[in-house]
């Protein structure tokens, strides 16, 4: 480019106004627009822009006003290219229209309400011609931070995590995305709303949810969302869900309703346990979680959500280690041999109005916390009490992914541990479950004092499978020891295999096959032959 030909080349800005209130721009909004030879603004076909209405003060009359009105909002369109083709071609179609100006050696500035870059008309400029003209972005206060501000409540706070969500996701998207996160705001309302009040509901945040309609701007209006008739729900509306640590008490603070051992750690055996914890101004119930194998990478988004709304979390210390600390919660530790004490204190706490999470490893009902929690709730005086039961992946389901599919066809599940049943019976059960030709998945092979068990099995299933029977030694799945190996059913070292290893043994039709990667990929056909 020549130099002539440079400084005929015209500089391009996204000006963000703000939310609405004129006085809520910035300086160098109004500088821009000042200095702008062009000013360019999105309108509906009815020719009114809101960016505009805001910067009108600031607008000359020598300004060249360009109004890229869209062909389309919400309705259809016969374009064939459909909804999305006919916004393609006119982003294309203004975006010429504004390069005519540019290379004129003209200044254009396009402005948007809010931030330019944030859910801004303006962005779709900026992909077509930032890259081609000197180009400025002046960055604006959002309807979220507008929002917040109006209705004087955080919106995250300390570990806090906030989400941004359009509503016009999928209902059951929203619904996950809601239940998972700790705060939240969703944009984008008109229509979407009875979607997004439902997505609310499910994920239990209603009762928390505001609505803020036009941030700063005449007609402003705040009330809580589930207060909200759908009918009068404009675009320009947002629903908030704002920090929960926010309404906590300052700490070291104690309140009649909020003791002031609150964030303090308890133990299941302590026999206070509960004496110091008020009432709740909200019913009780216990949510019984299962956290998958390991962290929060094997989390569901609903069993996210019971964690964080939680008031009580009780469980097995290991487990309690997985879910991060919040503020207002607290924590019941213990041994992983007090099943039914763990129960009993979590429904207790529930009778007072808690919302406990009784936290368990993988899935919550195999081999775990659920059957404990719902004998003792099926006793008095405990049946009252709502108890719900979260899945999480289980052990078996996470070894066979990282081995490949071995649990492809028919397999049983079986623990080794003879803690609560006798040996006979396990011994009979791999019988069966070997004899009818299932893959087995063994829970709780071995530990320190429980040695002789693994040899066992292999010596029995050995009577029905051959030795080169593929054996998937699984310890530590998603933790930081993870180890994966394939052993044949005669090489099984019972020295190789403790409480965290988790042991799956083929079928006659299992396969081990080593991949051109180096990897070896154990997979069970899905297929069986028939006779």
């Amino acid at each position: 480019m020549s130099v002539s030909e440079q400084q005929l080349t015209g500089r391009l800005y996204g000006v963000g106004l703000g939310p609405g209130d004129p006085s809520l721009m910035t300086v160098r909004a109004v500088e821009v627009i000042a200095g702008a030879d062009v000013i360019a603004y999105h309108s509906a076909r009815h020719g009114r822009s809101i960016a505009r209405s805001i910067a009108a003060e600031h607008l000359r009359a020598d300004h060249i006003e360009e109004a890229l009105i869209y062909p389309v909002t919400t309705e259809s369109t016969d374009h064939p290219g459909g909804y999305r083709g006919a916004l393609d071609e006119f982003y294309e179609t203004a975006a010429a229209r504004l390069a005519v100006h540019l290379d004129a050696g003209r200044t254009v500035a396009v402005i948007s309400e809010g931030d330019p870059l944030f859910y801004g008309s303006y962005q779709h400029m900026h992909k077509r011609l930032a890259h081609r003209y000197p180009t400025e972005v002046i960055p604006g206060v959002t309807s979220i931070s507008a929002a917040a501000a109006r209705l004087g409540k955080p919106l995250a706070e300390a570990d806090e995590v906030l989400t941004i969500l359009p509503g016009t996701l999928p209902e059951e998207e929203l619904t996950a995305r809601l239940t998972s996160t700790d705060t939240a705001v969703v944009m984008k309302l008109g229509r979407t709303f009875p979607t997004v009040r439902r997505a609310m509901e499910r994920a239990g945040r209603l009762p928390e949810a505001h609505y803020v309609e036009r941030a700063t701007m005449s007609g402003e209006r705040t009330e809580r969302l589930a207060d909200i008739d759908a009918e009068t729900v404009p675009y320009f509306s947002v629903t908030v869900v704002p920090s929960r640590i926010a309404d906590l008490p300052p700490a070291g603070t104690a309140t009649a309703t909020t003791p002031a051992t609150a964030t303090a750690t308890a133990t299941a055996d302590e026999p206070s346990g509960t004496a110091d914890v008020a009432p709740s101004p909200h019913p009780g119930e216990v949510v019984v979680v299962g956290t998958g194998p390991a962290g929060p990478l094997w989390l569901t988004p609903e069993s996210r959500g019971a964690l964080a709304a939680a008031e009580d979390l009780v469980g097995y210390t290991t487990y309690l280690d997985r879910v991060p600390l919040r503020p207002g919660q607290r924590r019941h530790a213990s041994d992983n041999k007090v099943e039914s004490e763990r129960a009993e204190l979590a429904l207790d706490l529930a009778r007072r109005g808690r919302r406990v999470a009784v936290v368990s490893g993988g899935d919550p009902g195999i081999f775990a916390m659920a059957t404990a929690v719902l004998e003792v709730a099926s006793q008095d005086p405990y049946r009252a009490i709502p108890v719900r039961v979260l899945p999480g992946v289980t052990a078996a389901n996470a070894a066979a992914a990282r081995a490949g599919a071995p649990l492809g066809h028919d397999y049983a599940v079986i623990s080794l541990s003879d803690r609560l049943k006798p040996w006979e019976v396990i011994a009979e059960r791999l019988h069966a479950a070997a004899g009818a030709d299932l893959v087995l998945a063994l829970y709780n092979p071995g530990s320190r004092s429980r040695t002789w068990q693994v040899g066992k099995t292999r010596e029995l299933l050995l009577e029905h499978r051959a030795p080169d029977t593929p054996v998937i030694l699984a310890r530590d799945i998603g933790g930081p020891e993870e180890s994966v190996r394939t052993v044949r059913l005669a090489d099984l070292d019972p020295t190789q295999v403790d409480m965290r290893t988790l042991l799956i043994v083929g079928s006659s039709r299992t396969q081990a096959v080593r991949r051109d990667d180096g990897t070896e990929a154990v997979w069970t056909p899905r297929r069986y032959p028939e006779g």
